[in-house]
């Protein structure tokens, strides 16, 4: 894929301009879903930990990638970002209001500032709807008068590779990559601030993939885009992100820039999530260390106590059975929740720092630079 890393944007993204608030920003966020039993009488026997204590910042211009394993809560993180789904508890907020319990009426403005494109392409446009009345919807919505939405609506298909005579089309007519242009299309139509892309690309050939991760790329260069970014292929996610923030069963397991990531995974997790991307080289391929990760990820209805992880780690001990790691500020703004951390020098875990990021049932003790001998 042609699309390149904005490392540099990225750095400046994380810094933030003059001290700005970050444009989104969970804190302590939760979302548990009841698990209600009864046939006359509803009662809740349980809920799904969907996503358990989740702080992170997205700022002006930056790509925030999202990744995991199926089911670990990262499109219910999302959805909950933009208020789709009511969050449990915690706090969001966009460009320093707070917006976790703000009405319909009031979310209405904000709507405009935050656009999602949907996983599936052949699902979340209106199969009995023309291109020009999907794309449009969102102009008439917010009050743009008729004459003007369709000249608008040409505009913006223009901008995202489709042509003026898509416009009286239907869904079935096109392909997945074209389906999903309309859905970008569509997203870009109230010039938002944030985009939240739930795989964008996953349904999608990998000649289709490259065309639309440069197409987000382009738009983002001209808009002034930030995206959250939801994937699991971490290959993917590796081309478009300036900062990556790992989940697993509803819990941030590492945050780090992007390249720094994979050069230098400190987490457990991570690292087997990058083994597992498969290299072109088949000589290279058989040389190298496959992590495996063994047994199934535990339920999110009776999560694990300390260290969500510890049931697959293959470096896990008492302590990681008993207490939550805190997520852990390593130099050059590489966070990761391990309480025996790879990858790090003794020099870098003294100089590591508690981050105020870290849920509110983790421990206070950061790794000790002890540690870094038994990565030696």
């Amino acid at each position: 894929m042609s699309a390149q890393p904005g490392t540099e944007r990225g750095a400046a993204a994380q810094a933030g301009e003059g001290g700005a608030p970050p444009l989104l920003e969970a804190i302590h966020l939760e979302q548990h879903f009841p698990i209600k039993s009864g046939l006359l009488f509803d009662r809740v026997v349980g809920h799904v930990h969907a996503v358990d204590d989740v702080s992170l910042t997205l700022r002006e211009g930056e790509t925030l990638g999202l990744v995991g394993e199926s089911g670990c809560g990262k499109t219910t993180l999302a959805r909950s970002l933009l208020r789709l789904i009511e969050p449990t508890g915690g706090t969001i907020r966009f460009r320093g209001v707070d917006i976790t319990h703000a009405s319909r009426r009031a979310l209405r403005p904000l709507r405009r500032e935050m656009q999602m494109v949907f996983q599936d392409p052949y699902a979340s446009l209106n199969p009995r709807r023309r291109v020009v009345q999907i794309v449009g919807q969102p102009l008439r919505l917010h009050g743009v008068p008729r004459d003007e939405i369709e000249p608008r609506v040409r505009d913006l298909l223009d901008r995202v590779g489709l042509r003026p005579e898509h416009l009286n089309r239907f869904p079935h007519e096109f392909s997945g990559g074209q389906r999903q242009r309309i859905g970008i299309a569509r997203a870009l139509a109230l010039e938002p601030r944030l985009i939240v892309l739930d795989e964008p690309v996953s349904a999608l050939d990998v000649s289709v993939q490259a065309q639309i991760i440069n197409l987000l790329d382009d738009l983002q260069e001209e808009f002034g885009l930030s995206y959250l970014f939801v994937a699991h292929d971490l290959s993917v996610v590796r081309h478009v992100s300036d900062r990556i923030a790992v989940m697993y069963l509803g819990k941030v397991m590492e945050i780090s820039p992007s390249e720094e990531l994979y050069r230098k995974p400190i987490h457990p997790y991570t690292s087997a999530l990058l083994s597992a991307i498969p290299v072109p080289d088949p000589r290279e391929n058989r040389r190298r260390e496959r992590i495996v990760v063994q047994g199934e990820p535990p339920s999110p209805i009776d999560p694990p106590s300390g260290c969500v992880f510890h049931t697959r780690c293959p470096r896990a001990t008492d302590v990681c059975r008993s207490v939550v790691p805190p997520l852990t500020e390593y130099p050059g703004g590489h966070l990761a929740a391990c309480h025996h951390p790879m990858n790090v020098s003794a020099e870098e875990i003294a100089q590591a720092t508690r981050s105020p990021l870290s849920p509110k049932a983790a421990g206070e003790a950061t790794p000790e630079p002890a540690e870094a001998a038994a990565n030696a």
